[in-house]
């Protein structure tokens, strides 16, 4: 039996439309349109991102309290779903 390529079911998912990335020593993962399917090339399956995480809170006089349910809450912030750092801060 024939030995199936290195980068086989890579190369059937990208074949059904996934989208490629291939692994660069000085800039990471980098999408990879026409994947050349080298040896020695690191591919992967585009990862789907993250989603951004809202959290809203009460800030009162006497702090700020993590989701308070007898007070509406009158600041919200956003946080970036990749690296976890703050996108925005709002008065609502």
């Amino acid at each position: 039996m024939k030995t199936p390529h290195k980068h086989a079911a890579l190369i059937k998912a990208w074949a059904d439309g996934a989208e490629i990335e291939v692994e660069r020593i000085l800039y990471g993962w980098v999408n990879a349109p026409t994947p050349q399917w080298l040896e020695q090339a690191v591919y992967r399956i585009k990862p789907e991102p993250k989603p951004d995480v809202m959290r809203e809170y009460v800030c009162n006089v006497y702090g700020t309290h993590a989701p308070d349910t007898s007070q509406r809450p009158n600041l919200r912030h956003v946080f970036d779903g990749e690296t976890g750092k703050l996108k925005s801060a709002e008065v609502i």
